[in-house]
């Protein structure tokens, strides 16, 4: 048996079925190589299932049942701008975005977590799909990151997923408009949680703030990026986002932890 493609001779173990005929195994691998692959509407593999929005919905729910079990979780690991600040305890930036107000706050313990993951679960998968998996993992965290340093800078503790899911707010503005869509009712959606943000009490004005404009400005890099240059255009200007993050957190004393505490820098 020959292979219809290089005409090599061919094993009856080895072929592989062909429109015509059969092929070898290498030819079968380079014609691979030249079908193009599904993409997201802004790059990226095509996405079927949302695995990266569930992974999230997951860890989210794990953290919360392990700060149940353990209230000392939170305050090892909640946003702290006195902890990032003056123990280098860095990690709290991130890891406070997957915590939440624990059930012994009362309140809206219970409605803090819940919103947050219905947020996560209603416009996750949307936007994973038009950005792709990793570039949604990116603006996610990024957002979550943006909100931390907003807390840092005027704020002095805080838990929550929220800067995230703002984030996927300011980013669902964005690609709507892009996309020339009718963006009014993400508007309404946003301006009505930034009215609750400063109306009701115990909730991060920083940290919703700070996830909403890095969400936006993380979207914008992505969505408008000129197709030709795109994968350059888009991590570069997520890892310029990052370093300005860093950054303000390396640079910039916590103003609002050292006017409470009366701390002169």
């Amino acid at each position: 048996m020959r292979c219809q493609r290089c005409e090599r001779p061919i094993c009856p173990d080895c072929m592989r079925d062909a429109s015509v005929g059969f092929q070898c195994p290498e030819c079968v691998a380079q014609g691979n190589k030249t079908v193009r692959q599904a993409q997201s509407t802004f790059g990226g593999r095509a996405v079927t299932t949302p695995r990266v929005t569930w992974a999230l919905l997951i860890v989210n729910i794990l953290a919360y049942a392990a700060e149940t079990l353990s209230p000392s979780v939170v305050s090892a690991f909640q946003m702290s701008s006195g902890h990032v600040a003056f123990l280098g305890e860095w990690w709290r930036l991130i890891t406070g975005a997957f915590l939440h107000m624990p059930l012994s706050a009362g309140g809206f313990a219970l409605t803090h977590i819940l919103f947050n993951m219905w947020a996560l679960y209603a416009i996750g998968p949307e936007l994973e799909r038009r950005l792709g998996s990793l570039r949604f993992l990116v603006l996610y965290l990024l957002s979550a990151l943006g909100g931390s340093v907003a807390i840092y800078l005027f704020g002095i503790a805080a838990v929550g997923a929220s800067g995230a899911i703002y984030g996927m707010f300011g980013a669902m503005f964005v690609v709507s408009k892009k996309l020339g869509y009718d963006a009014r009712g993400v508007l309404w959606l946003i301006g009505i949680n930034v009215v609750l943000t400063f109306t009701v009490s115990n909730i991060s004005w920083q940290g919703h703030l700070g996830g909403l404009v890095t969400g936006a400005i993380v979207a914008g890099i992505l969505a408008y990026a000129p197709p030709k240059s795109r994968n350059a255009v888009q991590w570069g200007g997520c890892a310029a986002v990052l370093v300005v993050l860093v950054a303000l957190v390396a640079l910039l004393p916590p103003y609002a932890f050292q006017l409470q505490y009366g701390i002169i820098s």
